[in-house]
């Protein structure tokens, strides 16, 4: 036998190499693994290797595909060899591989299905240094340390690591068992140089060491959770078998429970409410406490306990005291006081709470939101007020449901909840005000509120239960009927509130305004008398409008200038007496003396008005009016006696000049009156001609129905003109007609105008000027027919305002006369007419 040696096995490996692409991470040589090959191609490759030398090249694909090319792949890789081949089921193989030496593509003998190239393999760099050495030591030790803790490294793993002599080896198993990504894994493939690969991995290694840091920290946080929870649990445990043997209640939600349970039963539920409850009692009682449904079901539980269930108590209330209370509290307004006595007086006959419905509809500033306050008070009543201006969703009336998070009842049971009474006064504000939008019609929410034959039964969404809000009083509130659905008009009785007279508004200023502005403002008693001509003065040129809102601003405008005079003449003079800082009350009843009603003395003067005193009425005003404190007689109180001159001097030149009286006194012009959400008002209606095209401009903001009248007026004007009074029918070819209403920013609407803009062109195509201190409203028809209007009592108070003496009205509205005060009427002659020739009788006399 001749002698042989032993030549390595990578000694003799080709230089032509087929390729298997790796979809997942690089093999690092040196190792025993078994590889999966599922790619029909690439199992041809295996079938091909194993049939020759068994060697095949194992490289990572850059990007990922189905069917690679050289292109896709790395170019440096691990060349292996195939130990034993497994046929699988599907068609794939797997392949227990011996990985060699790494290689380097030089060449690409077949691009795809197979992949050839030709190959040089890689001589690794080494240094037997020092400092290799104690890489060596530094990385089996830093391994030891991460595979301690780390289930995922077995002991044979841990063998294998110690047991390889050679440094750059124990690099690349560290490297291949480490969690990294995949493309630094075939860059520490790429490193030929033992200690910069050794460096390397070590950099991954103490990356490792810190995620596993981390790691160990938030996993002893959640224990320490987990741990206190348990601790938590078992003394709570403890604390209710305590409690049970002492008798306790053993936790919060069995006190909730019982709570509840105890407040249900004295409700006496019966049929579907009772059902209902105890249902969600059950649930309640069944829950655990951290469930979702378990605050969502004691919210619910907790407002059905909260809400008035029990009928009201029988009401006990004094007729002549609930009258004293309103007149105390509100001048005027004998509508409204009227009916809410009438409405009283049924309620103490019948021995019966049902509630009503009642709409308060008047201008700005009358007082409709306190009159609501003092009904309550006169009832006895609790009152609760909320405003519907501007809502558009129907879920602020009717409350949403359940299921959605955050879910509330709607107003109405809200109220209920607040009041704790089944027979509260309820106040609806600014109802003419509400809107609609996808989320619904707030309006049509409320017309199931606003019956008296369905709100016996009234569903909240979010209740679910039948509740019975017909014994509520409900007071609504407009300013005007136009924009509130008829559906919901229906369902409630109209009480209009019609603007003040300038004597009206003398005694509220009197009554309740000075009185209430001198406490606002820091005064106190005796400091401030009003003359009534001051008063009055503020009424006709600062404070014109139907209510009384402008004039309280104005009083605590000149008592907010008294009070910073007053404290400058302090600062000033230290040493001299300060004023007393009046008392509620005190202030309440310093003001201008109480002279008499406009309906006893509408025009009364006397000695005293140049220089009164107002005292306030009250609930109190049988009561002696107190003394002094005994140091207010020492000290001399500072008197401000407000004049003409000083109101001048405090809220600057008149808003409204005396001589500003709307007035007819030029051909072409006639007053009219009008009525607007704001109250009543007069208009000045003017008409000129010019030479030109025959025709007739209209401009002054018309809407379409003024529009439509003042054509009709046209029409009659011209055919009495020419048949009446003989105009020419050529002056109506030559000339063009212009009609306008002035405050032309303002839009105007209505037919009530129309025999004012017929006079208006009969006084121009006459030339002649209408009677003077002369208004009149009426709509006017084809055939000169004058038809009936409405607010007639805001539009004779606007003429009142106005100075006027004579108002020309349809007939057909004479019975609304009545219902106009005495003292509103007084000094004014009404003329009702049927037909336009009387009011051209009247206006216009031959």
């Amino acid at each position: 036998m001749s002698d042989q040696s032993v030549v390595p096995i990578d000694q003799i490996l080709p230089n032509k190499l087929p390729l298997v692409a790796l979809m997942g991470r690089p093999i690092f040589p040196g190792i025993f693994t078994p590889i999966m090959i599922g790619n029909p191609a690439d199992v041809k490759v295996i079938d091909d290797a194993v049939a020759g030398d068994a060697l095949v090249g194992l490289v990572m694909l850059l990007n990922e595909t189905e069917t690679p090319a050289i292109g896709d792949l790395y170019k440096v890789g691990t060349v292996a060899k195939i130990i034993k081949k497994i046929n699988l089921p599907d068609g794939g193989v797997n392949i227990f591989i011996s990985t060699l030496k790494r290689f380097r593509v030089k060449k690409t003998l077949h691009s795809a299905n197979p992949i050839v190239a030709a190959v040089e393999y890689l001589e690794e760099e080494e240094d037997e240094t020092s400092e290799v050495k104690a890489l060596t030591r530094a990385l089996i030790s830093e391994m030891k340390q991460i595979s301690e803790n780390n289930p995922l490294f077995s002991e044979e793993m841990r063998l294998n690591m110690i047991n390889i002599d050679h440094p750059g080896k124990i690099a690349d198993f560290i490297a291949s068992i480490l969690n990294i990504d995949r493309a630094e894994q075939q860059k520490i493939l790429e490193i030929l140089n033992v200690r910069k690969r050794m460096e390397q991995v070590l950099v991954f290694i103490k990356k490792e060491q810190e995620l596993l840091r981390i790691q160990k920290k938030i996993q002893k946080e959640i224990n320490e959770k987990i741990e206190k929870s348990q601790r938590d649990y078992f003394l709570k445990e403890e604390l209710k078998a305590i409690k049970g043997e002492l008798g306790m209640t053993t936790d919060a939600k069995s006190s909730d429970y019982q709570r509840f349970r105890e407040k249900m039963e004295s409700f006496k539920f019966k049929g579907e409410i009772k059902d209902i409850v105890e249902q969600e009692l059950e649930k309640f009682n069944l829950m655990e406490p951290n469930s979702a449904e378990f605050i969502v079901t004691r919210n619910y539980l907790d407002m059905i306990a909260s809400l008035p269930w029990n009928d009201p108590e029988p009401e006990v209330f004094d007729l002549k005291n609930a009258q004293t209370i309103l007149e105390a509290e509100h001048y005027g307004l004998k509508d409204v006081k009227s009916r809410i006595t009438e409405y009283l007086a049924v309620r103490k006959l019948r021995k019966d709470t049902k509630g009503s419905i009642i709409c308060l509809v008047g201008p700005p500033g009358v007082g409709k939101t306190s009159v609501g306050k003092s009904i309550a008070r006169a009832m006895g009543k609790q009152f609760f007020r909320f405003s519907v201006g501007g809502m558009r969703d129907e879920a602020e009336i009717k409350g949403h449901r359940r299921t959605y998070i955050g879910a509330m009842p709607g107003k109405i049971i809200q109220g209920l909840k607040i009041v704790k009474a089944k027979d509260p006064v309820f106040m609806i504000d600014e109802i003419d005000k509400m809107g609609a939008s996808f989320q619904g019609d707030p309006a049509s929410a409320l017309l199931e509120v606003l019956d008296s034959e369905q709100n016996s039964a009234f569903r909240d969404h979010y209740l679910d239960l039948p509740f019975d809000i017909s014994h509520v009083f409900f007071i609504v509130t407009a300013n005007t009927l136009d924009t509130i659905p008829p559906p919901l008009l229906d369902r409630m009785e109209i009480i209009q509130l019609p603007g003040y007279i300038d004597a009206e508004k003398l005694e509220i200023a009197r009554r309740y305004l000075v009185p209430k502005s001198l406490e606002k403002n820091g005064l106190k008693k005796n400091q401030v008398k009003y003359t009534k001509d001051s008063l009055l003065h503020i009424a006709g040129a600062y404070a014109r409008e139907a209510g009384v809102r402008n004039f309280e601003k104005n009083l605590d405008k000149i008592h907010r200038k008294l009070a910073k005079q007053i404290v400058e003449s302090e600062e000033s003079s230290p040493a001299s007496p300060k004023p007393e800082t009046a008392a509620p009350q005190a202030a309440a009843e310093s003001a201008v003396e109480a002279a008499q009603t406009p309906e006893a003395k509408p025009a009364a003067s006397s000695a005293k008005d140049e220089a009164m005193q107002t005292s306030p009425v009250s609930q109190a005003a049988a009561e002696p009016m107190p003394a002094p404190p005994a140091s207010s007689a020492k000290r001399p109180a500072v008197q401000f006696i407000i004049d003409k001159k000083l109101i001048e001097k405090h809220l600057g030149k008149p808003i409204f000049p005396e001589g500003d009286i709307k007035k007819a006194d030029r051909p072409g012009m006639s007053v009219g009156l009008a009525w607007t959400s704001m109250g009543g008002d007069t208009l000045v209606i003017e008409a000129t001609s010019l030479p030109g095209k025959e025709g007739l401009t209209l401009t002054g903001k018309m809407g379409d129905t003024m529009k439509e009248s003042a054509a009709i007026a046209m029409t009659v004007a011209r055919k009495l003109a020419v048949e009446r009074y003989h105009v020419a029918q050529d002056w109506f070819d030559l000339n063009h007609i212009h009609l306008h209403i002035p405050e032309g920013a303002t839009p105007k609407d209505g037919p009530s105008a129309g025999i004012t803009m017929a006079t208006a062109l009969l006084s121009l195509m006459r030339e002649k000027v209408i009677t003077d201190k002369l208004v009149m409203t009426g709509e006017l028809s084809l055939t000169g027919q004058v038809l009936p209007i409405g607010g007639l009592k805001e539009k004779t108070i606007a003429a009142r305002r106005n100075k006027a003496r004579h108002i020309i009205m349809p007939k057909q509205n004479g019975r609304d006369l009545d219902d106009i005060p005495d003292y509103v009427k007084k000094g004014i002659e009404f003329h009702p007419v049927e037909r336009f020739e009387e009011v051209l009788a009247l206006a216009l006399p031959d």
